[in-house]
């Protein structure tokens, strides 16, 4: 347990839990075939809720954000408060794998770097039932982008996580688990550093001088992390799922009509606090 709570030391407070970006969700999510004008959202595995965030502030729609880890809940409650989004983000404590949403109630379910602790299939079918007759999946998953597979960084997510696929796996995966694939989006490098492992290296550099055995562990395994990802990024990367069920239909986003300038005119000016994310 020592080794849990080193864990939580060192990533404790941190923006995110795993590589993303607000423009990486907000793409995803703009990839998306129409959702109800007022959807049912929920965000599986939410951490501090980065995404949670954006996706209430580009819906104007209200998400439930479901996260075991009472701490990370309490950062988004305070994240949604300085952001004026309060009203529409309902922090829940509860585990993605007994979410305990009744069948056919979700429009969308969301899920950044989390879906791995179930397992890419065994998640999927999981919250498949959960979902409407026109209901979405997405998530992001660490994936090989590549045949090429270095032998370091295999044995490395050989121990870390047996269970990783390429993309042609997870999309196959997808396809046996009922869903049709509308589309997959590699996050980029920068994803990684500016909001992942940038804030978890500044953090390193002010506990080392402090930490005791198990942070010094946590801290070990850390660098070799980040190191195998400087060394073999192109061969591995984090990936957005873009699923719907397979035996929906789906109506394509309506495309947008002309604005005369005096209907420009009418246009209010867009809320900051619902925008900025």
């Amino acid at each position: 347990m020592a080794g849990d709570a080193a864990l939580f030391r060192l990533h404790a407070g941190l923006p995110r839990q795993a590589p993303g970006s607000d423009a990486c969700t907000r793409e995803a999510l703009q990839r998306l075939p129409r959702l109800p004008s007022v959807p049912t959202v929920v965000d599986f595995g939410c951490g501090p809720g980065r995404s949670a965030l954006v996706l209430a502030g580009t819906l104007r729609a209200r998400v439930i954000a479901l996260d075991l880890h009472q701490p990370f809940l309490d950062q988004l409650k305070e994240a949604a408060d300085g952001r004026g989004l309060s009203r529409l983000i309902e922090a829940r404590r509860g585990d993605m794998a007994a979410p305990g949403f009744a069948p056919g109630t979700l429009d969308l379910i969301w899920s950044e770097g989390a879906i791995y602790l179930l397992g890419f299939a065994s998640g999927l079918r999981l919250w498949r039932p959960l979902l409407t007759p026109r209901g979405f999946i997405v998530v992001s998953e660490c994936s090989w982008l590549s045949a090429e597979r270095p032998a370091e960084a295999a044995a490395f997510w050989r121990e870390a996580y047996p269970a990783m696929g390429g993309i042609a796996d997870n999309v196959a995966r997808a396809r046996a688990e009922g869903f049709a694939v509308l589309g997959t989006l590699v996050l980029p490098e920068q994803a990684w550093w500016e909001e992942y492992y940038g804030p978890l290296l500044a953090r390193v550099e002010r506990l080392r001088s402090q930490a005791d055995a198990p942070l010094r562990a946590a801290i070990r395994a850390l660098l070799a992390e980040v190191d195998l990802f400087r060394r073999y990024r192109h061969a591995y990367g984090y990936v957005f799922y873009l699923m719907r069920r397979a035996d929906q239909r789906v109506e394509p986003a309506a495309p947008p009509r002309p604005r005369t300038a005096r209907a420009r005119a009418r246009v209010p000016a867009p809320d900051p606090a619902g925008t900025a994310v």
